[in-house]
C-alpha cells in the first residue's frame, strides 16, 4: 500500500513538474531579415539566450530586399489572423502597425527593465505607440559618417574637409592628384543618405528636424533647403562617371583601395574595413560628415511582438524582449554589426575608436537635441512619404534640374503624402 502511495505520489510530482516545464518554456516565432554575416551571428547569440531560459526558438527569417520581402510575409500571416510571436520592425513602421491594434504592450516589462532610464528619450520615442512600449531597440547606427583614406589625402595635399565650405577645395585637390574624390553608389538611398546629411551640416538639427521630421513646409520651402541642395549639386560634381547602380560596399571598396578620397555613408561600411584588415585611425578614418559635428542621425534596428492568446507566448515575448535589451546581448550583437548598443549603459571597452566615438556623440547629442532620425533609412516619416522625398532627390542628383525647382518639388512630395 505504501508503495502505490509512494508511486502515485511520484507521478504527481512529475506531472506537476513536467505541467511547471510546460508552462515555463515558449515556442517563441521570431521573423527578421538577418541571414548573413555578422547578423546572422548576432541571431545566433539572441538564440542561445532564448533557450537559456527555456524557450523554443523557432527561426522565420526572410531574406532579400532589406526588409520588404519579410514584411510581405508579414502582412499575409497577420491578415491570416496567425502573427509571429515578433518582428524586425522600425521607425514610423511601428506606429502604423500600432494603429492596426495588433501589437502587444510591452509597458510592464520596459518598467520593470527601467528602458525610459536606459534609452535615451528620442529613442524610447519611437519605441513607443501612445506612450506604451510595443518595441524593443537592437542597435543604433550611425548615418552621418564619412569614411575618408588618409593615404589619399596626404598624397594629393588634401586636408580633411570640416565645413561644407571647405569640402571643394579637398575635392579640386583629390581630382588634380588623379583620384576620385567622392565614392559613391548611384543607387536612390545612397543619394538620399548624402542628401540628409548635407541637409544636417547645412541647417543644423533644428533646422533637419522641421524639415525632415516635422515636414514643415515653410523650412522645406526656406533659403536654407536651397543652399542645401547647391550643397549636394557641389557633392554631385566630384562622384567618378561610373558610379550609376554601383553597390555601397563597392564603392567603399574603392576608398579601401585607394582609388577614392572618402564616401558618405552610415556605420555598415565600417564592417568592409574591418573585412579587408584595415584598422581605424591610421588605414582609415571615421569622420562626421562636414558640418555635422556633434550631430547624430540615427537609424535603429528593432522588434515588435505581436498580441497573443497563451501565457506562455506573453512570458516568451518577456524573456525575448529582456534578452534583446540584456548588456551582454547588446555588446554581442554590436560588435559583429558595426553599430552601437541603444542602452546608454553599456561598456565600449570592447569597441574601436570609430564605435566608441560614435557612443560619445550618441551620448552627447542624446542630451544636446542634437540626435535625430534618418528620413533616408526610414526612421522619420512613413514609407511612402519617404519613397516620394527620395524619388525628388534622385531627380536632382541625377538631371540639371535647379535648387529651386527641387525645393518646389520637395515641398510638394511631402505635402501630398
Amino acid at each position: 500500500m505504501n508503495t502505490i502511495r509512494h508511486k502515485t505520489k511520484l507521478a504527481a510530482a512529475i506531472t506537476l513538474a513536467l505541467a511547471t516545464f510546460s508552462a515555463q518554456a515558449a515556442e517563441v516565432e521570431v521573423l527578421h531579415w538577418w541571414t548573413s554575416g555578422g547578423e546572422a551571428k548576432s541571431v545566433a547569440e539572441l538564440k542561445k539566450l532564448m533557450q537559456a531560459k527555456g524557450d523554443t526558438w523557432k527561426d522565420f527569417a526572410v531574406s532579400g530586399g532589406g526588409g520588404e520581402n519579410a514584411m510581405t510575409v508579414l502582412k499575409s500571416r497577420v491578415v491570416a489572423g496567425d502573427p509571429p510571436t515578433a518582428a524586425q520592425i522600425k521607425g514610423p513602421s511601428i506606429q502604423e502597425w500600432g494603429a492596426e491594434g495588433v501589437l502587444a504592450d510591452l509597458s510592464s516589462t520596459a518598467k520593470a527593465g527601467n528602458w525610459d532610464t536606459l534609452l535615451p528619450p528620442v529613442v524610447s520615442k519611437v519605441m513607443k505607440y501612445k506612450g506604451n512600449y510595443v518595441a524593443v531597440p537592437v542597435n543604433v547606427h550611425r548615418v552621418n559618417w564619412m569614411w575618408v583614406n588618409p593615404a589619399v589625402f596626404n598624397k594629393a595635399g588634401a586636408k580633411v574637409p570640416t565645413t561644407w565650405a571647405e569640402f571643394p577645395d579637398a575635392a579640386d585637390k583629390l581630382q588634380k592628384a588623379g583620384f576620385i574624390a567622392v565614392a559613391h553608389g548611384g543607387q536612390p538611398w545612397q543619394d538620399f543618405t548624402i542628401f540628409e546629411s548635407v541637409v544636417l551640416g547645412v541647417g543644423g538639427p533644428e533646422f533637419y528636424q522641421k524639415a525632415m521630421v516635422d515636414l514643415d513646409q515653410t523650412a522645406l520651402k526656406s533659403a536654407t533647403m536651397t543652399k542645401a541642395f547647391d550643397t549636394f549639386r557641389t557633392v554631385r560634381k566630384y562622384v567618378d562617371k561610373d558610379f550609376s547602380g554601383r553597390d555601397w560596399n563597392l564603392a567603399t571598396q574603392m576608398v579601401i583601395q585607394g582609388k577614392a578620397g572618402m564616401q558618405f555613408m552610415g556605420d555598415w561600411a565600417k564592417g568592409e574595413f574591418t573585412a579587408a584588415g584595415k584598422k581605424p585611425g591610421k588605414d582609415y578614418l571615421c569622420v562626421d560628415v562636414p558640418g555635422t559635428q556633434g550631430d547624430f542621425t540615427f537609424n535603429i534596428d528593432s522588434f515588435v511582438m505581436f498580441k497573443q492568446s497563451s501565457s506562455d507566448a506573453k512570458k516568451g515575448q518577456e524573456d525575448l524582449a529582456n534578452a534583446i535589451m540584456s548588456p551582454s546581448f547588446q555588446e554581442t550583437f554590436n560588435l559583429n554589426k558595426g553599430s552601437i548598443p541603444a542602452r546608454l549603459d553599456v561598456k565600449m571597452d570592447k569597441f574601436d575608436d570609430c564605435a566608441k566615438k560614435s557612443n560619445a556623440d550618441f551620448v552627447a547629442s542624446s542630451k544636446t537635441g542634437s540626435l535625430v532620425p534618418s528620413i533616408a533609412h526610414q526612421m522619420a516619416v512613413p514609407a511612402a512619404t519617404t519613397g516620394a522625398i527620395q524619388d525628388v532627390v534622385t531627380q536632382f542628383f541625377n538631371s540639371n534640374m535647379s535648387s529651386k525647382q527641387a525645393v518646389e518639388k520637395l515641398a510638394s512630395a511631402a505635402k501630398t503624402q
